[in-house]
């Protein structure tokens, strides 16, 4: 009987982590088009930035700067599930451009960087994947306010507390021998 309580324990114990196990991934840049330092002959019609996770549309942010770090004229971001699109609203010239980006995923998380490419005859584009980059304006703030280890901590410890109860209780409605 003990054996059956304990892994009855052991049971609810896995069932409710497993499941709590994606929340520790954040989203992420999986594609982009231009590529990161990419070089074009001419502008391209679109920015496309693929994530991994389903974007928030209220607060995702793209920015396109030029070598000057000047703001370059695009269209708000045009967001279907993970991808991202902008388009450039003026004529930019050759050079180096840079795209920066800050989304918030389902879970609330901010996520932000940069990369370059490059136009035509400007100088080659260099990596930036700068999470500094000079991005946007507040996101929300992080689903719940608790992180995702606090959680299932305390939802690991109230499942230990509830087995040794239900094992104490057991333990107490034994049968003494006789004497």
């Amino acid at each position: 009987m003990i054996r059956r309580m304990l892994a009855a324990a052991l049971a609810m114990t896995v069932a409710v982590l497993v499941p709590a196990a994606p929340a520790f991934a954040h989203n992420r840049l999986t594609s982009s088009v231009p590529a990161e330092g990419a070089r074009l002959d001419a502008v391209p019609a679109e920015i496309v930035l693929e994530f991994a996770e389903s974007l928030n549309p209220t607060y995702t942010q793209l920015i396109v700067t030029d070598a000057a770090k000047a703001r370059v004229a695009v269209s708000d971001p045009a967001v279907d599930g993970g991808k991202a699109t902008i388009t450039f609203t003026g004529t930019p010239g050759d050079g180096v451009y840079t795209v920066a980006y800050r989304v918030v995923s389902k879970d609330g998380h901010p996520v932000q960087g940069s990369y370059a490419f490059t136009v035509g005859t400007g100088a080659p584009a260099v990596a930036a994947s700068n999470p500094a980059a000079p991005v946007v304006a507040d996101a929300p703030p992080a689903a719940g306010g608790s992180s995702p280890a606090g959680v299932i901590v305390l939802v690991a410890l109230v499942v230990v507390a509830v087995a040794g109860g239900a094992v104490a209780f057991w333990l107490s409605r034994r049968r003494r021998p006789a004497v």
